[in-house]
């Protein structure tokens, strides 16, 4: 999905932008650094660059990521990859059952010493948060991350208590195990800007990860290659990248298309959307492109919206999916003519 830069590979109503400059060089910039990132777990990450890059967009954007796969496929490493690799405070809830809210956000206990009430903070008092298996919680504490997710922020006791600015949820669930889980209700699953699938290693792959961990995991002595607050100042980057008018109209249609498909009983919200456009934004800056053509929205749509739509009971008997739906409105959806060289 790389590409020069120049004028001649771009769509006509984009020549003028490039020439203004507007931005270029801050997002240049900002791609060699997040292309230093994205090399450094792939350390331990063998064969997911793609993965990775994807993950890393929803963090930019100041949302939170969905990993919907089998035990065993490296969730888990990748969360304290990017950890890692940024020099972030990291922390790991096991969901369970008997999980209550405030070993999530924290409470308030009396301290004797000073006669007083404190609050003491729980674990999503971090930069990266991997809430692992998170469907088998009961919903009353899913439904306490929705306050942290949304308003990165926990209110105890009449008291607000702000998280940290980069505060990145990582949730992990088993799409093949039902017994003992709750699904996650569409309004927690549209606080997820991304549902992703770390996917099975081919034979070649798995080779090289036994090569690489025969004295050890690499992720033990994985260092940062940037800093919590270098990825602050980086995710302001994405904004800049250029989104022309008729690619948001583009966007619009897209989504307003779910709502309109004769096998959805609920299509993707307008906060969808606004998450399609930002990640769209961000791919491109992941990519070194300072604008957004079509590829890229067709390259993380399916993961933007598929998890967003509610199939109708036909549909679901059928073997349909979201990802199935989202890629036959791609199929359909004309691209804007002026890019259409491009798509």
């Amino acid at each position: 999905m790389r590409r020069t830069m120049g004028e001649e590979a771009m769509p006509e109503p984009l020549v003028a932008h490039a020439a203004s400059g507007t931005g270029t060089e801050r997002i240049q910039e900002a791609a060699r650094r997040l292309r230093e990132l994205q090399a450094n777990i792939a350390r331990v990450m063998v064969g997911k660059e793609a993965v990775i890059r994807f993950a890393l967009v929803p963090m930019l954007c100041r949302s939170h990521l969905l990993l919907e796969d089998v035990p065993g496929v490296g969730k888990t490493t990748l969360a304290k990859a990017i950890a890692l690799s940024i020099g972030g405070r990291f922390r790991r809830i096991q969901f369970t059952p008997d999980l209550l809210p405030l070993d999530v956000t924290g409470s308030t206990i009396f301290n004797q010493a000073t006669r007083g009430f404190e609050f003491h903070q729980g674990p999503v008092f971090t930069n990266i948060l991997l809430a692992d298996e998170i469907n088998r919680a009961t919903p009353r504490t899913q439904s306490a991350l929705l306050e942290c997710m949304e308003e990165s922020q926990v209110s105890v006791d009449g008291q607000t208590h702000r998280l940290p600015p980069l505060f990145f949820v990582v949730a992990t669930q088993n799409p093949v195990e039902h017994t003992g889980t709750f699904p996650l209700p569409e309004t927690q699953l549209d606080r997820f800007m991304m549902r992703l699938r770390v996917g099975y290693p081919t034979e070649a792959e798995e080779v090289d990860i036994f090569e690489r961990q025969s004295q050890g995991h690499p992720i033990e002595t994985l260092q940062p290659v940037r800093s919590v607050e270098e990825m602050t100042e980086l995710a302001r980057a994405v904004p800049l990248v250029y989104l022309h008018p008729d690619m948001k109209a583009y966007i619009a249609r897209l989504v307003r298309s779910t709502r309109l498909a004769d096998e959805v009983a609920l299509g993707a919200s307008p906060r969808a959307t606004l998450h399609l456009m930002r990640a769209s934004q961000a791919l491109a800056l992941l990519t070194g492109l300072s604008y957004v053509p079509p590829d890229i929205v067709k390259a993380v749509a399916a993961s933007v919206l598929a998890h967003r739509v509610l199939l109708k009971p036909h549909a679901q008997i059928r073997g349909a999916s979201g990802h199935d739906v989202v890629r036959n409105l791609l199929n359909r959806l004309e691209v804007p003519v002026a890019f259409k060289r491009n798509a």
